[in-house]
């Protein structure tokens, strides 16, 4: 049987915003929840699922079109939440943990209009089901463990609410993979495509 490779679209984060981000996963750290090492800090554009070594050649093309055909941008990383917020507003009053905590970008035409090209140019060469709902670019700074969570007594929960100004440029976009280990998924980049600057 041909082996199959975990991957995703995203946008890498530069190494200053990834220490900017680390020092705010470092004020909320415990065992309540697993955090994101700072390496493997990404926006996801658009995640594929398993696809063959083929497979994974066609994502490339499609990618490396898009990436052409976009010019580069900026974006702004602008909040510290629980996410996702629509699920848990829905849920606060049937006690339910959240499940991550974010770090929030504002939309922007660019990247609206960025991420359509791609699931387009993608939903050409593979076949994956895109996630439909409206796209809110955010970082998984830590996945929250439901029973950490609830040994925590609820007036020792912590805040999780704070306002960022983290601006950068994205300047490409990244083909990735994601390798489930013991200590946490590992993610690689297998290609990146510089955007039209």
């Amino acid at each position: 049987m041909e082996k199959r490779h975990r991957i995703f679209v995203a946008i890498n984060l530069p190494q200053e915003v990834k220490k900017e981000l680390a020092k705010h996963q470092d004020k909320f750290s415990g065992e309540w929840a697993r955090w994101t090492a700072k390496d493997n800090l990404h926006i996801t554009l658009e995640f594929l699922g398993d696809l063959t070594d083929q497979e994974i050649g066609e994502v490339c093309v499609a990618t490396k079109e898009v990436a052409e055909n976009c010019s580069s941008f900026a974006l702004n990383i602008s909040q510290i939440i629980y996410g996702p917020p629509q699920k848990l507003a829905k849920s606060e009053f049937a006690g339910q943990a959240p499940k991550f905590i974010w770090a929030v970008g504002e939309k922007s035409e660019e990247l609206t209009e960025l991420r359509k090209d791609l699931e387009e140019k993608l939903l050409e060469k593979v076949a994956f089901v895109p996630e439909g709902r409206i796209f809110a670019p955010h970082i998984t700074l830590a996945r929250i463990s439901s029973w950490g969570w609830k040994a925590i007594e609820p007036e020792e929960r912590p805040e999780v609410n704070e306002t960022l100004d983290l601006q950068f440029t994205v300047e490409s976009i990244e083909v990735m993979e994601s390798e489930l280990k013991r200590g946490g998924p590992v993610y690689t980049v297998l290609e990146s495509h510089q955007l039209n600057n």
